[in-house]
C-alpha cells in the first residue's frame, strides 16, 4: 500500500489508546490540567463509574475563548514553547494530548471563562472533525469539562471496562493520589449524586495530617515517622510507616517527584532496600513521600501517561532515598523516633549535610567476654520517683559490682526522667518482661529484643573488622553474556570489598576464586548474577550484604536468650537499657514488634475505672 496520512479522528483515537485507558485515567488528566491552571477548588461528578458521565469543574485561570478550539487539537499546549522548556518542566501536563484524546472517544462539552472575560464560552462535539465555534455560556472564572458516554464510538474499547463498582474504585484511587500531591486544593468527589470524598485544603502540619488520615487512614498516621531531610539540592519529606505497621500488598504507597505521582523501579528498589532489614517477610511498607529536586534533573517525558520518569543521576537518587530512609528507620527504638514527629539529622556518604546537623553517637558493642546484660546500667532516677523494688535492684547490683563507675545514684538531689522503657518488675512465663514506665505498663518479648540487640552488635563488628574471605579449593566458573562479563571486570573492586574475588577469563566467562566465609553455603553463581543485574539496573547492589545479614540474623537468633529462661531483675533492666540504645530495636530481625506500651488510660478503660 502507498503511504498516506491518517485521518485526524483516527490519529486522535490511537493517541487516546495510550492516554485514556479507563475513566480513572481520564480523570487524572483533567485534574492535572486543573491544578496546572492554579485551581484551589475542584469538584468531580461521576455517574456509572465514569462510563456515563465525568464532570470536572475548577476555579483556575480558565481558557481564552479564542483558544477553545485549539485546546481540542493535538499537540496544542500553553506550557512549553521551546526545547529548553521541555527539559525544565514544572507543570503536570505539557504534551497537549489529553483533551483531544478525550474528545475523540466521547461526547465532550468544554466551558471556560478567564478573569478578563465578561462571560463564559462553550464548545462541544462528539469526536468528529471539529468545525463548531464557541458560544456564550454562563460560567464563573475557571473551567468545566463534561464527558459523557466514554468510548461510545470505540465499542472494542468500551467492552474492556469493568463493573461500575470496579471502575469507580480505580477512579477514586486516582483522585486520592492526586489530592495527596496538593494539600492546598479543595477536592470534592461525588458518585451518582452522592458525596464520596470531601477533602479540605490546608497547608499547616495539622491540615496535612488530616488529609493523610482521610486517605491513608488514622492508624497509619499513628504508626508513622515524619521525615524531612535535604542535601545537595534534593529534599525528601513525608511519612513512612514503622516496620511493625505493614500490609500484605503495596496498595498504600504514594511517591511524588516535584508534585507528580510516579511509579518507578529505582524508587521502589531503594525503599524496599531501606526496609529490608526490619520488615516482616512478604510485607509491604506504607508511605507518602515527596521528593523535590531541580526539574532539569528528572525527565518526565518518558511515557504519555507520565507515570514514569527518568533520573539523570539515578545512582545519586537511589543512594539518597535508601540512606535517608534506612537511617530514619534505624532510630526506631524506645524513646526515639516518636511516630508522627521525626526529622532525621545524619550525613549521607557523598552528600554534604548542613553544619548544624549532627548524628547520634554510635553505641559500641560489648566485648565478647562481657556479662550478658551488664553493659549499660539503669539510668538515674530520683528517690521520689523510684519504686522501692527498683531501688533495691540498684543497691543489689552495686553490691555485686562494687568496681563499676556507672552505678546510678538514687538520691533526692538527682532529678532525671525515667528511661523510656522504665524498670522491670516481673517476668511472665519466661517469655515476657513486664516493666513500669512513666506512661504505664510495658511488655517486652525478651527473645525478640535480645535477637535484635545481638544482630546489631554482629553487624557493627562486621563493619569494624571487615568481611573475612576464604579461597575456594575449586574455583567456580560462570557463563554470562558479554555485557555482564565486562561489567564484572569494571566492578572488580566492588566485589573485592564484599569479600569476593571475581575475574574475567574470556568474552563470556567469569571465575570466582574467593567468597566471604559466612557465605560458604550460598549459591554463588546465582548471587553473582543477581549482583550484576542490580548493577545494571540501579548502579549498585546490596545482594551480598543481604546474604551476609541473613546469616548474621540466623546466628543472632540462635545466640539470643531463649524462652523459659529465668532472668533476674537487674538482667531484665540491662536488656531494657540495651533496647533503648540499639538501633531498630523496635522490631526483631524478622519484623515482629519487640515491645508494646499499655498506657494508664488504656488500662483504666479495660477495668472501667472512672465510670
Amino acid at each position: 500500500m502507498r503511504i498516506h496520512r491518517l485521518p485526524t479522528q483516527l490519529a486522535n483515537q490511537i493517541a487516546a489508546g495510550e492516554v485514556i485507558e479507563r475513566p480513572s485515567s481520564l480523570v487524572k488528566e483533567l485534574l492535572e490540567n486543573s491544578m496546572d491552571a492554579g485551581a484551589t477548588h475542584i469538584e468531580i461528578d461521576v455517574e456509572q463509574g465514569g462510563a456515563g458521565l465525568i464532570r470536572v469543574r475548577d476555579n483556575g485561570s480558565g481558557i481564552h475563548k479564542d483558544d477553545l478550539v485549539l485546546a481540542l487539537s493535538r499537540h496544542a499546549t500553553s506550557k512549553i514553547k521551546t526545547f529548553d522548556d521541555l527539559t525544565n518542566i514544572s507543570s503536570l501536563g505539557f504534551r497537549g494530548e489529553a483533551l483531544p484524546s478525550i474528545y475523540s472517544v466521547s461526547r465532550l462539552i468544554l466551558t471556560s471563562r478567564t478573569q478578563s472575560d465578561n462571560s463564559g464560552w462553550r464548545i462541544q462535539g462528539d469526536g468528529r472533525e471539529l468545525d463548531a465555534q464557541p458560544t456564550p455560556a454562563a460560567h464563573p472564572v475557571g473551567t468545566t469539562v463534561e464527558v459523557r458516554d466514554l468510548f461510545f464510538n470505540t465499542p472494542a474499547r468500551r467492552k474492556f471496562l469493568r463493573s461500575e463498582k470496579t471502575e469507580f474504585s480505580h477512579l477514586e484511587d486516582v483522585v486520592q493520589r492526586i489530592a495527596l500531591s496538593r494539600f492546598d486544593v479543595d477536592v470534592t468527589l461525588r458518585h451518582n449524586q452522592r458525596a464520596a470524598q470531601t477533602l479540605r485544603a490546608g497547608l499547616d502540619e495539622r491540615d496535612k495530617e488530616r488529609r493523610i488520615a482521610d486517605i491513608i487512614g488514622t492508624p497509619f498516621l499513628e504508626n508513622a515517622l515524619r521525615i524531612d531531610f535535604e542535601a545537595s539540592g534534593l529534599r525528601l519529606w513525608g511519612w513512612i510507616s514503622l516496620p511493625t505497621f505493614s500490609r500484605g500488598q503495596s496498595d498504600l504507597q504514594y511517591f511524588y517527584v516535584n508534585g507528580r505521582i510516579i511509579r518507578d523501579k529505582l524508587v521502589s528498589h531503594a525503599i524496599r532496600q531501606a526496609y529490608q532489614d526490619v520488615l516482616f517477610h512478604g510485607r509491604h511498607p506504607v508511605f507518602a513521600l515527596y521528593l523535590e529536586m531541580p526539574p532539569s534533573e528528572v525527565d518526565v517525558n518518558v511515557h504519555p501517561t507520565k507515570h514514569e520518569v527518568r533520573f539523570r543521576e539515578s545512582r545519586l537518587i537511589h543512594d539518597f532515598l535508601f540512606r535517608t530512609l534506612r537511617d530514619a528507620l534505624a532510630t526506631t527504638r524506645p524513646g526515639h523516633a516518636t511516630p508522627g514527629d521525626h526529622t532525621p539529622q545524619f550525613s549521607t556518604p557523598g552528600i554534604p549535610v548542613s553544619e548544624n546537623a549532627s548524628r547520634e553517637p554510635s553505641y559500641a558493642p560489648a566485648p565478647a567476654h562481657a556479662p550478658q546484660y551488664a553493659r549499660q546500667p539503669p539510668l538515674p532516677l530520683s528517690s521520689s520517683q523510684a519504686p522501692l523494688q527498683v531501688r533495691e535492684q540498684i543497691s543489689a547490683y552495686a553490691a555485686l559490682h562494687p568496681s563499676s563507675d556507672a552505678i546510678p545514684a538514687v538520691a533526692d538531689e538527682v532529678r532525671h526522667e525515667p528511661p523510656p522503657l522504665g524498670y522491670a518488675i516481673a517476668q511472665l512465663h519466661g517469655v515476657y518482661i513486664l516493666a513500669e514506665n512513666a506512661n504505664g505498663l510495658v511488655l517486652v518479648d525478651m527473645h525478640a529484643a535480645h535477637e535484635r540487640i545481638t544482630y546489631e552488635r554482629m553487624k557493627t563488628a562486621l563493619d569494624s573488622d571487615g568481611i573475612r574471605s576464604q579461597p575456594l579449593l575449586v574455583p567456580i566458573t560462570i557463563t554470562v553474556n558479554e555485557r555482564d562479563a565486562r561489567l564484572a571486570e569494571e566492578c572488580g573492586t566492588a566485589f573485592t570489598n564484599l569479600g569476593f574475588e571475581v575475574n574475567r577469563l574470556g568474552a563470556t566467562t567469569l571465575v570466582v576464586r574467593q567468597i566471604p566465609e559466612l557465605l560458604h553455603d550460598a549459591n554463588v553463581e546465582a548471587l553473582v548474577q543477581d549482583v550484576l543485574a542490580d548493577l545494571h539496573a540501579f548502579g549498585d547492589s546490596t545482594r551480598i550484604r543481604e546474604q551476609l545479614n541473613t546469616v548474621l540474623s540466623t546466628l543472632a537468633c540462635h545466640g539470643s536468650v531463649r524462652a523459659n529462661r529465668k532472668l533476674t531483675l537487674p538482667e531484665m533492666n540491662m536488656l531494657l537499657r540495651d533496647m533503648e540504645h540499639t538501633e531498630r530495636s523496635g522490631q526483631c530481625n524478622h519484623g515482629r514488634p519487640t515491645w508494646i506500651q499499655l498506657s494508664m488510660t488504656e488500662l483504666d478503660k479495660m477495668f472501667m475505672r472512672g465510670r
